[in-house]
């Protein structure tokens, strides 16, 4: 993409973590965003720290039909078309709990913002992309390292993310024929508050608790604005970015 093309981007989970780092990028660098998530004070904040870029902040529960459709009118509102979806929204759910005793409720409440939050906001972007003139766009969904390997309890978080791998691959089919790209960064061990407890020792698969090394967020953000930057012609279908040293590849 270069810079006479369009710039209109959807960020989900943009109050906090890889989405604020990804959509304070991307204001940084001259995209226009819509700055998505349930906590309006935080996507405030997301939006003061690229002062002068374009933005607006819209309240949002991705798991809500109603609020993902409320989402896109206003994208569209304000800046006339939507170029990029950050599909980033997500929750890890109750960490330290074994499967035999993940209340439904928590399982639930993973399933609903991982999966149907993404697929929701997927199906918008599309319905988005494929009608407005010049027709297309991209999809960039927020996997996971999880999307290849678990850790220990994990089930409802690791399910979902799977899930999305398969989300990633019909969506890249389904878009071909509108100019619709669509590909998944799967993230391992990026500095948020997600990931704070790595540095001081999480659970392993031999049952041991060992820190784990962790990457700056905004080395995840700069490939994800590669990933956006591209013309439409090309796709990075899948992406995996990770600290180096993490117990991720091999034996660890």
């Amino acid at each position: 993409m270069d810079d006479k093309q369009s710039k209109i981007a959807v960020v989900t989970g943009a109050g906090s973590g890889v989405g604020r780092a990804v959509a304070v990028e991307l204001l940084r660098t001259g995209w226009s965003v819509t700055l998505a998530g349930r906590r309006l004070a935080r996507l405030e904040e997301t939006a003061a720290l690229a002062p002068g870029g374009a933005s607006v902040a819209v309240r949002t529960d991705v798991a809500q039909p109603d609020d993902v459709t409320a989402l896109f009118a206003a994208a569209v509102d304000r800046f006339g078309r939507v170029d990029l979806l950050f599909n980033n929204a997500g929750t890890f759910g109750p960490g330290g709990v074994a499967v035999e005793d993940l209340p439904y409720e928590a399982w639930r409440h993973v399933v609903d913002t991982n999966l149907n939050g993404a697929f929701l906001c997927a199906q918008a972007a599309f319905r988005q992309m494929k009608e407005q003139e010049p027709q297309g766009g991209r999809i960039i969904n927020n996997g996971s390292i999880s999307a290849h390997t678990p850790r220990p309890h994990s089930a409802a978080y690791t399910a979902t993310k799977h899930a999305l791998t398969g989300l990633t691959k019909s969506l890249s089919l389904d878009g071909r024929p509108y100019g619709i790209a669509v590909g998944q960064i799967d993230i391992g061990n990026a500095a948020t508050d997600m990931t704070a407890r790595m540095e001081t020792g999480a659970l392993q698969a031999n049952g041991e608790v060992a820190p784990e090394p962790v990457m700056d967020v905004a080395d995840v953000a700069r490939t994800v604005r590669h990933m956006a930057e591209l013309p439409l012609a090309a796709n990075v279908q899948f992406a995996t970015v990770l600290a180096t040293a993490m117990p991720y590849v091999g034996r660890g």
